[in-house]
């Protein structure tokens, strides 16, 4: 694959794919391939928060009071939060470099630096939390915890193969990891402070979650966009091989997903195991039909309902703040609920 011309006078402004294609290189919102790219620029400007805007003097009062085992979870997971936010903010970048497209580029670039944002904030809140000397710490679990770093690799590993092989083969392959990622790897972790804010716990940082989460939704839409364009553009790439290819890794990610959760939330008060292994294949289905693809396990749905009031549509629909709601809130939510599914 070829690199992005920073511009070309040969070239018209609108382009004619989304990588290995012909563009000019100069943006005209007024003149693009894609119109939902505008309208997707404007909500994630929209969407601007930065960390420092979440007061944390109630989260440092309520974290002592936790149980060691949910104390213990909580960092475990924003650790694994910073590793994906970082591979993200590294592929991101990637991206945007073969991307012939100035619509895509303009927006990859807002969403790089929201991954960044994103990696402040679980700085922020730990040093809210804890000593400098425990935060490092918490930094350096992913190398060496077995099951965290297994799923972390199978990640990086389509993403570095893109970075040192880019082609529209590894990139329709990076693509579906992203998916994994953004989809479903980062959504299983918000669920965790989710619990504990139905329980009115840890407020500020599952606010947080929340505006990473409203961020995520976007990011997810943008790939999947990208993957369904990418077949458009090449539709050598549209065979029976690769649609085997991604449902094989949804289901590997799914197995990852189960056999980290099984690892770290066991014993959290809250949480259902059976009804959390339904939940992570109701989010891949969910995945797969963003991707424009048949779901891939029949018969699932939403299994943990009063999730619903931290779903994509609610963030998305609303101002008001899910966190100051009271306890009854959560708890009422039931699947007469007219929220959409998380």
């Amino acid at each position: 694959m070829k690199k992005q011309e920073i511009f070309n006078i040969f070239a018209q402004n609108k382009s004619n794919r989304i990588i290995e294609g012909e563009s000019s290189g100069i943006l005209n919102w007024d003149d693009i391939r894609l119109p939902q790219m505008y309208k997707l620029y404007r909500v994630l400007i929209g969407n601007h928060w930065i960390p420092s805007e979440i007061p944390m003097n109630v989260d440092k009062s309520d974290f002592p009071m936790l149980p060691t085992n949910t104390q213990n979870t909580f960092k475990r997971i924003i650790g694994l939060l910073a590793v994906l936010d970082s591979m993200q903010t590294m592929f991101v970048g990637d991206v945007r470099e073969y991307l012939t497209d100035s619509s895509l580029e303009a927006v990859a670039a807002i969403i790089g630096q929201q991954e960044v944002i994103h990696n402040q904030s679980y700085s922020y809140v730990l040093s809210s939390l804890v000593s400098y000397t425990e935060q490092l710490e918490i930094f350096e679990y992913w190398k060496n915890d077995p099951i965290l770093l297994k799923r972390n690799l199978f990640i990086r590993d389509a993403y570095q193969a893109f970075r040192e092989s880019p082609s529209p083969e590894t990139f329709f392959k990076a693509l579906v990891a992203d998916m994994v990622l953004e989809g479903i790897f980062f959504y299983a972790a918000f669920a965790f402070f989710y619990n504990l804010a139905r329980d009115q716990k840890m407020l500020a940082t599952s606010q947080m979650i929340s505006y990473i989460q409203r961020d995520e939704n976007q990011h997810c839409y943008f790939f999947a966009e990208l993957y369904k364009q990418l077949l458009i553009d090449f539709p050598q790439l549209n065979i029976e091989q690769n649609k085997t290819f991604v449902y094989n890794f949804m289901d590997e990610a799914v197995r990852h997903e189960t056999e980290w959760a099984e690892y770290v939330l066991d014993g959290i008060e809250g949480i259902d195991l059976d009804e959390f292994r339904g939940y992570i294949r109701h989010i891949a289905n969910n995945r797969l039909r963003l991707m424009g693809l048949p779901a891939a396990y029949e018969g699932v749905s939403n299994s943990m309902p009063w999730i619903r009031p931290f779903s994509d549509e609610a963030l998305n629909d609303t101002l008001t703040d899910q966190f100051e709601a009271k306890p009854r809130t959560y708890t009422k939510a039931s699947q007469d609920n007219d929220w959409d599914d998380l």
